[in-house]
């Protein structure tokens, strides 16, 4: 698919908005490797290739396991994500498909054993963020280079 056009040009001030949002979560309360997987997860369930492509280099540099990568997918039937990561990812499905999930309170519930209330609100904030870029990325169809 052709991309439709540069979103960084087209309006570069709603872009220094959104990376103004992106510095903010780099010195968050969160540690890398988790928020990376957090940031393949979104962009995975919003199809967003370039995302995907981008935050699973970005997770691999930040000492995210291959397994962990290959198996995100399926971190549900699979053995090798921590009790705070898998509530991590839970949370990231209910807040990316919230019109279907609703946030339930299961999720929450499993959220807020793992993680301090400011750590509830910076992986809110972080997951909010990845689903702007990815709509941004999969609407105006940036590509990943092949």
């Amino acid at each position: 698919m052709p991309p439709r056009l540069d979103y960084y040009t087209a309006s570069p001030e709603a872009l220094r908005g959104m990376l103004l949002l992106e510095a903010s979560l780099s010195s968050m309360s969160l540690e890398k490797p988790l928020l990376e997987l957090v940031k393949v997860r979104a962009s995975q369930l919003n199809h967003c290739a370039f995302c995907a492509d981008m935050h699973s280099t970005d997770a691999r540099l930040a000492g995210v396991a291959e397994r962990h990568l290959h198996a995100l997918a399926v971190w549900r039937e699979s053995p090798f994500f921590s009790r705070r990561e898998r509530a991590a990812l839970a949370w990231t499905e209910a807040m990316t498909l919230l019109a279907q999930s609703h946030a339930p309170d299961e999720v929450y519930g499993e959220l807020s054993a793992a993680f301090s209330e400011r750590e509830q609100v910076d992986l809110t904030m972080a997951i909010s963020a990845i689903n702007c870029w990815n709509r941004l990325a999969v609407g105006f169809r940036k590509q990943p280079q092949a």
